[in-house]
């Protein structure tokens, strides 16, 4: 064999998925070992096209892109797990770690049920990097994606978590900010919280405070960007609760729930007696 396909031979990658980090704001922070799968693969499933040609270009990388997103089907997935039987198939999303807040964890769930080798080459993602720059707890948290658009949905969803003792972390678009803030204070508490953007670009920024001092900074001045909103966890201290912030907490879970549910959410919320509270939210009921 000559030296010249040997060469060839040893920098073909093997075949199967590459899950490949990319930068989520300096192109910079590509590490060599991504840039290297970008050039390399035989092909590359990215979200769009037109944001991972710029990634391709500045990783020397001149690999065929084919799209898979949120609304491909199950054929094209299925025609990507084929293709790892012989070929590299890097996966790339629009910025930041694949499978964090997107669907690539179908492709691969399907991958590995096929027997085909999967590997990850990690690096940027901007719900770890708006932790490390909230300055709140770090040693337990929860990543929640996106919160619901509908108002019930996402109050059930803070629901969900409001005694989770762990710092919590979202995503968020920046028309949403203020209302998300607001909710989630409103199901919460005014708890401290950090409101990140653009990340690691020239105007990176990071808002920090109490949830009603950000919600009421973005009320009427939606931020730009992607945004990441942090939310340090509930406080041992216990809440000295006025009694018309309890019964505004009790008005806003009743917007949602029935009137003994609603009791449950905010006794525990406040560490009231729930009896008591459910008396009261029928007091208001009637009122």
């Amino acid at each position: 064999m000559s030296s010249e396909a040997s060469s060839d031979a040893s920098s073909r990658l093997a075949p199967g998925l590459y899950i490949v980090a990319g930068p989520i704001g300096n192109l910079s922070d590509l590490t060599p070992r991504a840039a290297e799968i970008l050039r390399l693969a035989d092909v590359v499933a990215v979200e769009d096209t037109r944001v991972s040609a710029k990634l391709l270009r500045h990783a020397g990388s001149d690999r065929p892109m084919i799209p898979y997103h949120d609304h491909s089907d199950e054929r094209v997935r299925s025609r990507l797990v084929d293709r790892m039987a012989g070929e590299a198939v890097a996966l790339l999303c629009d910025a930041g770690t694949p499978l964090i807040s997107d669907p690539g964890y179908k492709l691969v769930r399907d991958a590995r049920a096929a027997g085909r080798a999967v590997t990850t080459a990690p690096g940027p993602c901007a719900m770890i990097a708006a932790l490390t720059l909230s300055g709140l707890p770090t040693d337990r948290f929860l990543f929640m994606g996106f919160l619901p658009n509908k108002e019930k949905a996402r109050g059930d969803a803070l629901a969900e978590v409001m005694g989770l003792r762990a710092t919590l972390v979202f995503y968020e678009s920046g028309p949403r900010t203020g209302k998300s803030l607001a909710a989630m204070a409103g199901v919460l508490g005014d708890r401290e919280a950090a409101v990140a953007r653009e990340i690691s670009k020239t105007f990176e920024e990071v808002a920090t405070g109490t949830l009603l001092e950000l919600a009421e900074r973005y009320a009427d001045n939606a931020p730009r960007g992607e945004i990441v909103i942090v939310v340090g966890p509930p406080s041992d201290e216990p809440v000295a609760a006025a009694e018309e912030d309890v019964d505004a907490a009790l008005l806003d879970a009743m917007a949602r729930l029935p009137a003994s549910k609603a009791a449950g959410e905010v006794a525990k919320r406040f560490g009231l007696e729930r009896r008591a509270l459910y008396d009261r939210a029928m007091e208001l009921k009637e009122g």
